[in-house]
């Protein structure tokens, strides 16, 4: 018990200090739950599963919803306090019902997503651009040169506008 202990003073005593037992893990520890600097990308964590919600409920399939919503949620929660509202969009839109409910709950994951990126000053990713429904009155964010909106899917798939 008594080396228990003294090897958790020791790695805890090494955080505070440059160098030491612990301090590679207290660094990768920290910079796992920091957000992003101003000017860098959007982390690929959120874009990568986002997009492939955005292209589901373009045609109209909530086929890997949950998966792909799991998936943001798991990154915006190691981004810290900044992108709680992404977490937590993330994970209604993760239990959503149906395809309505699933576009509604994308939205306000897109809304946490833009005012994120628009807070903390970061740009989209190569190729990756913000939208914007004037009917839904939500933005999102998609690849492509071709409005493929995600809040009428096939029934008006260019309603909308490049931001």
């Amino acid at each position: 018990m008594k080396k228990a202990l003294l090897a958790l003073a020791i790695a805890a005593a090494s955080c505070g200090g440059s160098g030491g037992i612990g301090a590679m893990s207290c660094s990768l520890g920290s910079s796992a739950t920091s957000a992003p600097q101003a000017g860098s990308p959007l982390p690929a964590a959120i874009v990568e599963p986002y997009l492939k919600i955005h292209d589901g409920l373009a045609d109209d399939s909530i086929d890997n919803l949950r998966q792909n919503a799991g998936e943001i949620a798991t990154a915006a929660s190691a981004l810290g306090a900044p992108a709680m509202k992404i977490d937590t969009a993330a994970l209604q839109l993760a239990a959503a019902a149906d395809l309505a409910q699933a576009r509604d709950r994308f939205g306000a994951l897109s809304d946490a997503i833009v005012t994120y990126m628009k807070g903390l000053k970061l740009a989209a990713p190569e190729g990756v651009r913000t939208a914007y429904c004037p009917m839904a009155q939500r933005p999102w964010l998609q690849k492509g040169d071709a409005l493929a909106n995600p809040y009428y899917g096939k029934e008006m798939p260019t309603c909308g506008e490049f931001r």
